[in-house]
């Protein structure tokens, strides 16, 4: 296409609240600085998303430097959380893995956190990436790690699918849905300038000076009907994404990234597909 850039960058400091559009990024070997490395975790230790409650869809966090959030939502004072100190783990499940954890300390982002979530819900934050949790055996290479993301350190989707999928939507029997905003998918990176469906493709591409192997396409699960904005749910994009985009028994759209390297990516950095 000749085009190809970066066209936003998106980090969500807790799993499953929004989360800031920055104009870059640091790239650590487990995903964007920032990303997901705090999640909320239910009584029995299990992983609360947006699949169980949507309602998290309108709570944001800000990074604030060392690591700590500013926690906000609609109806709610905001709240400050450092980042807990190291050491006192707890074992936490997030999907089939087992996951190291330390509990937020102060009390309070436990109680804000489930205020916002209507159930009683405890915020954890994942110390340290480079050991805790690795990356899908399946689809990973040795010492790969990730933080607490649904698999992959990054999500990589781009423009041009999207416009193709809302096309799709356009001409179905829920088209009163669309389009749909890239919110819905929460990527990390989203590329301008390539052709729709491109990314079934590639194996490995760059993003300005740093590389990365692609990984798996992503499945995608019921937190993509849900908008982002009023936690309501529809039945697009899977509707339409069960009739055209179907993979190995997977609904998919967007590609999961490693890094191959570390380094800085900026909002309008070149993209290229290596292989």
């Amino acid at each position: 296409m000749g085009n190809e850039r970066l066209q936003s960058i998106h980090i969500h400091p807790v799993k499953a609240f929004r989360g800031p559009a920055p104009q870059e990024a640091v790239v650590e070997p487990w995903g964007l600085a920032g990303d997901r490395r705090w999640m909320l975790v239910d009584d029995g230790g299990k992983v609360v998303t947006q699949r169980q409650r949507p309602r998290l869809a309108l709570a944001a966090a800000e990074p604030l430097p060392g690591g700590g959030l500013r926690l906000s939502a609609p109806g709610a004072e905001p709240l400050t959380v450092p980042v807990p100190p190291s050491g006192g783990t707890v074992t936490v499940e997030l999907f089939r893995d087992k996951v190291e954890v330390v509990p937020a300390g102060d009390p309070a982002a436990h109680a804000w956190c489930s205020a916002h979530a209507g159930a009683d819900v405890r915020l954890v934050y994942l110390d340290d990436p480079a050991t805790r949790r690795p990356v899908d055996p399946a689809y990973a290479l040795p010492g790969e790690t990730v933080s607490l993301a649904d698999g992959f350190p990054l999500l990589l989707t781009t423009s041009a699918s999207l416009d193709a999928l809302n096309s799709l939507i356009a001409r179905g029997e829920h088209a009163e849905e669309g389009p749909l905003p890239m919110d819905r998918f929460r990527p990390n990176v989203v590329v301008a300038g390539t052709a729709a469906w491109a990314e079934d493709t590639w194996s490995r591409v760059t993003i300005g000076e740093v590389a990365f192997r692609v990984a798996k396409p992503c499945g995608r699960c019921v937190v993509t009907t849900t908008d982002q904005g009023t936690a309501d749910r529809g039945r697009e994009p899977l509707h339409t994404l069960g009739r055209h985009r179907r993979r190995d028994g997977k609904l998919v759209f967007g590609q999961n990234l490693v890094p191959l390297s570390s380094g800085t990516i900026r909002v309008g950095d070149p993209f290229t597909v290596v292989e």
